[in-house]
């Protein structure tokens, strides 16, 4: 039913993204699917913005978040579940967007942070996601009040 699975992950919350990860691995045990796990780099938009950090600061913090990607994935997923690593850059739900596509996802699953009285809207790249995906989108919430 799900080949391939589109995990969106935020390297700033790794305790709070625990609950999408383990949920993922249930999915792909029971349908033999492959998580692709992303995390995404915003850009620097404006060129003016750029200007405040050191020339390769970009490249740079793109190395890291790919290094600190395979370090999370190693650290939570069995091994024998197939997965691969992706980092993307830009806007985020663009990017998980445009993932989503790439992969022929079937499913995106994200992990929905604060579940305070403000925050029962889904937050905008959820939302987004949510409301562009042309693929189901599981948005888990933690557990805890």
């Amino acid at each position: 039913m799900y080949a391939n699975i589109l995990l969106a992950i935020d390297l700033g919350q790794r305790a709070a993204e625990r609950r999408a990860v383990d949920t993922v691995i249930d999915y792909a045990r029971a349908f033999g699917s492959t998580v692709h796990l992303l995390t995404v780099v915003p850009d620097f938009g404006m060129s003016l913005v750029g200007g405040f950090f050191p020339q390769n600061f970009e490249s740079e913090t793109l190395k890291r978040a790919d290094a600190e990607l395979h370090a999370f994935a190693q650290e939570v997923f069995p091994p024998e579940i197939r997965r691969r690593t992706i980092v993307g850059h830009g806007g985020i739900y663009r990017e998980i967007l445009r993932y989503s596509k790439e992969i022929g996802a079937d499913l995106i699953v994200m992990s929905a942070h604060r579940p305070d009285l403000e925050d029962y809207l889904l937050g905008p790249n959820a939302a987004r996601v949510v409301r562009h995906a042309r693929c189901s989108v599981l948005v888990v919430r933690d557990a805890t009040p």
